[in-house]
Parts: C-alpha cells; structure tokens; sequence
C-alpha cells in the first residue's frame, strides 16, 4: 500500500490567478510555456492525468492540494471524478472576508478534506480569531484535517516567474500549531516537511499534542540548516518522537511533465531501511496513516 499525503494540483485556475499577479496578460498557455511545463487543461483532464501518473508508480491514493486560494472548484471536480483516488485539499488565506463562508462550502459542499494554512504568506498568526473561526468549521466535519506550513516557505514557480513572496517566517512557527490541536484534540493537525526547518519545534509540538502529525514531503533540503543532519536522523529522530501512527509519506509532487516524483520515494524508503525501521512502520508511514485518517 503505497499513499502520498501532498501533491499540489496546478489546475488553468492555478495558473491564471499567477498570471493575474503578475499583470503581464498572459494566457495560461503562455505561462506553461515559459516555464516549460504542460498546459494542465480542464480539472477532469488533469485529475485524469494525475490517475494515470499514481498508477504507473502503484500509489493508491493521493491528496491533492488547490494550490491557491479560492481554487476549491478545480480540487473538487477532481475527486468527483476519482472519488476513491484523491482527497481534496484547500488553501485558504483567513484575512478575506469570505473565509469561513470558503471554508464551510469546502468542506460541507464540495467534499474537501484538508484546509490548509500558510501563516507566512498570507501573515495571519495561528493565535488570530480568524484562524480559529475556520479551524472550528472543520473540526465539525469528522475525517477532516487541518495543514499547516510552518518554518522555511519558498514556492518554486513563484520565483521562476518573477513574483514577488514577501513571506513573515516568523508566523510559521510549530508551536502555534501545539496551541491549536490542544484546543481540538479530536482534529488531525499535519505539519509538512517535517516542520522545514524547524524540526525541533515541530518535535516539541507533536510531542505535547498527540493528534499532530508531520509529513515527509519534499526533499527536505531545510536539513542544511543543521549542520550534520541527515534524513535517516530526521526519521529516527521523529519516529521516536512521534511514532510511525503519525507520519505521513509525501512527495510535494505538483506540475507535469515531470510528474510524480519517485527520487524522493526511493530516498525515503531507503533512509527507513537505512535506520532498520519495522516493516510494520514502514506500512504505516507509506499508506495506513493515511487511510485511517482520511478513510
């Protein structure tokens, strides 16, 4: 059983918001071929696509994540066409007046599964009352989660377009999330990458707060910031202090050609083998994590 809790679904909607940013009029079409990536065309088409990538690499399920805010639709056609494939995921920036409308019509009408927080780039404290106001929406939906980016935030096509991302680090800090998931202990709370960067305070969170859970995904290149530091330290380390029931395989896998990332995969599963992790670890941090929480 092979599941991937984080992969970015950038959808025409995706690409037009960024193109709106960046004032220049570019059609969708333009800005795929800048960047040299596919046109991803209709949300039906990608989610096909997606289907077709998951299967060549045997991966049951997968999370899929609308990359910005107010692209709830495109994640949503997604899963209605691949409902035993995919679990929506939303961004969602808690200062616009319509946040918690956005987020009861996600959840309560379209079937997505994980709001996701980005306090750095959209600078809203987890502390403000607008997080908690739409935190409570969720925590009213069983099967649902909350995901929350902490430490080092950097989006890749952001800066391969010029746009500019004036992010508050300072905002993405893993105990704001302790305080969160101590006042809704039956809401699953996911911090991805392993709290990028800030993996101490990420430990220290899941270690105060048994319904956080920290996700793998990505390359984990914050691991440079501590001298030393591998990935098979960071499992070891995180498997002591978390255990196996709350980890999360990820990827951050997001545009095509280049498709599901299977590298990061086989450098997982290899830094799990490298440590002598449990088979039975190893399932549960690859697929059973997942299933159970988003069953």
């Amino acid at each position: 059983m092979l599941n991937d809790a984080h992969c970015h679904f950038f959808s025409t909607a995706f690409f037009s918001t960024l193109s709106r940013q960046r004032g220049r009029g570019d059609s969708v079409q333009q800005l795929c071929g800048e960047l040299q990536w596919d046109d991803p065309g209709t949300p039906e088409a990608l989610a096909d696509r997606w289907v077709r990538e998951l299967d060549a690499n045997s991966v049951g399920r997968a999370a899929l994540i609308a990359s910005v805010p107010g692209d709830e639709a495109s994640v949503a056609a997604a899963i209605a066409s691949h409902p035993t494939r995919f679990v929506g995921f939303f961004m969602l920036d808690p200062s616009a007046s319509d946040a918690a409308e956005r987020t009861r019509r996600a959840i309560g009408e379209l079937g997505l599964r994980g709001l996701c927080l980005f306090p750095a780039m959209h600078h809203v404290p987890l502390s403000d009352s607008r997080v908690q106001e739409v935190v409570e929406i969720v925590a009213g939906h069983p099967g649902t989660a909350v995901f929350v980016h902490c430490g080092v935030l950097s989006v890749g096509v952001r800066r391969k377009l010029g746009l500019p991302s004036k992010f508050d680090l300072r905002l993405g800090d893993p105990l704001g999330v302790a305080r969160l998931a101590l006042a809704y202990p039956n809401l699953p709370f996911i911090i991805p990458h392993f709290g990028a960067g800030m993996f101490r305070e990420a430990l220290m969170a899941a270690d105060t707060c048994a319904n956080i859970h920290l996700d793998t995904s990505s390359s984990n290149s914050w691991i440079r910031y501590t001298p030393g530091l591998t990935l098979e330290a960071v499992f070891r380390t995180a498997l002591a202090v978390a255990g196996a029931r709350r980890l999360l395989f990820g990827t951050d896998s997001s545009f095509f050609p280049r498709g599901w990332q299977r590298g990061i995969y086989d450098a997982q599963r290899q830094a799990l083998s490298a440590i002598s992790a449990p088979a039975e670890d190893q399932a549960l941090v690859f697929g059973g994590n997942f299933d159970r929480i988003f069953p």
